[in-house]
């Protein structure tokens, strides 16, 4: 397996589990860190949403991570993908907002990160297309010396 793939696989999964994770706590109202830190309740409602945001953000989080685990569905995982980076930097900004510390606000950065990383080391396979297309070189680039064969009727219709 090449760098790139392992690198491609060990930020999936991580992003994955964490949407997979925060998608239930989330559903259940459990605790920030699975069994411990404060109720997401707590943080949602310190953050000023109501808490029904939690029911729908842990939804789109399960959703996410089933579409970045399963084969195929290229446009899905492009959603799945910029969710993510939205969820988790507008949490990052809100955090950020009600003054929690610089540690409470580099997590959801993090996982922003990697789910960038992701993205860009996806396999072709689980692209929508080429991400960078290659520049034309000069030589490729058709050579305006030429005329057209047709370029005679164009320099009759000027010269009318």
């Amino acid at each position: 397996m090449s760098a790139k793939a392992i690198g491609y696989w060990a930020t999936t999964i991580f992003v994955a589990l964490e949407l997979l994770a925060g998608g239930v706590t989330d559903l259940v109202h459990g605790r920030e860190a699975l069994v411990a830190g404060q109720p997401v309740v707590a943080v949602i409602t310190h953050l000023a949403y109501p808490v029904y945001v939690l029911t729908i953000l842990g939804g789109w989080k399960l959703l996410g991570a089933v579409a970045l685990l399963v084969p195929r569905f290229p446009r899905l995982k492009e959603w799945a993908y910029a969710g993510t980076f939205f969820e988790m930097t507008g949490a990052a900004v809100s955090l950020g907002v009600s003054g929690a510390d610089v540690g409470t606000i580099s997590f959801p950065l993090l996982v922003a990160a990697l789910a960038l990383a992701s993205w860009a080391l996806r396999p072709p396979d689980r692209t929508l297309g080429i991400l960078f297309p290659a520049t034309r070189s000069r030589k490729s680039e058709v050579d305006t010396s030429v005329r057209p064969a047709h370029a005679h009727l164009t320099d009759e219709a000027e010269a009318r």
